[in-house]
């Protein structure tokens, strides 16, 4: 019976194993379509395992050959062995597989508006695209944008200013909700932040709940602490701070000890530490401290920690 229920167990793990979405991703700093796949797995909380890719020295469909036919990133592999590796293919999947997800607007036409607004996303605006790569990692005060940039953001505002009046303008985001249109936005906004493009109130305050969107912080913060910079996306403009919320001042340090026995993300035992307003607190590794000090308030398990000890 012991031999059997051991049987058992090692069949359950791989019917786990075996249903598991896997969500392939790219460098945080620099792929702007992984960022979108990643903030609808982050603000639905989909069930999908990540599992990222590196950009630098290593060609990407090298690295994605046990995932065939996918070349690129973000790919999506299904538990039943589908591979998606173009965005909004992908988004439309998650949608249908997880419809309670709430990934589209359940309103009829909000919904359409939605849906335009992202294929829009998805097919343009290359001139802004080619000349603004997004890069998390850096902003300029200005980068000298040619006529052809200047009408995609042109286009820009009159679309989300559209979207805001139709669905009725109430919150933060273009259709109601946080939907597949506003994760294809995302990166759009960090470009006219990033690189000092001047939009009007409407479409500044939608560029702001981008800035100031948990998951976003989140995973600007992964990506200046993790990944090389990479030369082809720099840019030879005038550099100023980032323009989104000013993190809290943290400073990593070498020892201990901390408030918290366990790490507040995974809840093993804490070997890395930073400081921070004159606080130790403890992490389970090098990566989940130096995120957290990259902007401490965009982590609420690290938060609640802070504000549940004062």
């Amino acid at each position: 019976m012991r031999h059997q229920s051991a049987l058992d167990a090692a069949c359950a793990l791989r019917q786990a194993m075996a249903m598991t979405y896997s969500l392939y991703l790219g460098d945080r700093a620099y792929s702007s379509w992984s960022l979108r796949a990643w903030l609808l797995r982050e603000v639905a909380d989909l069930p999908l395992k990540t599992v990222y890719v590196d950009f630098l020295g290593q060609d990407v469909a090298a690295q994605l050959k046990d995932v065939a036919p996918a070349r690129t990133v973000p790919t999506l592999k299904t538990p039943d062995g589908a591979v998606i590796s173009e965005s909004l293919a992908l988004s439309e999947e998650l949608a249908t597989r997880f419809p309670d997800a709430g990934l589209w607007p359940i309103d009829p036409k909000a919904r359409a508006i939605a849906r335009s607004l992202t294929s829009e996303m998805h097919a343009g605006f290359m001139a802004l695209r080619d000349h603004c790569p997004m890069n998390l990692r850096v902003a300029y005060s200005d980068c000298g944008a040619p006529e052809a940039v200047l009408k995609d953001v042109a286009r820009l505002e009159a679309i989300w200013g559209y979207a805001r009046a139709e669905c009725g303008g109430e919150g933060d985001w273009l259709c109601g909700t946080y939907s597949i249109a506003d994760a294809f936005y995302a990166p759009v906004a960090a470009r006219i932040a990033g690189y000092g493009l001047k939009v009007g109130p409407v479409a500044q305050a939608y560029v702001d709940a981008h800035l100031n969107h948990g998951p976003f912080r989140r995973w600007r913060a992964m990506g200046l602490v993790h990944g090389a910079d990479l030369p082809w996306y720099r840019r030879d403009y005038p550099a100023v701070s980032w323009p989104g919320p000013a993190p809290l001042t943290a400073e990593k340090i070498d020892t201990g000890p901390s408030e918290n026995a366990a790490c507040p993300y995974s809840g093993d035992p804490v070997t890395d530490f930073l400081r921070i307003d004159g606080r130790v607190f403890g992490f389970c590794n090098a990566f989940c401290r130096d995120k957290t000090a990259a902007d401490p308030a965009a982590w609420p398990a690290f938060m609640a920690l802070v504000n549940a000890a004062n």
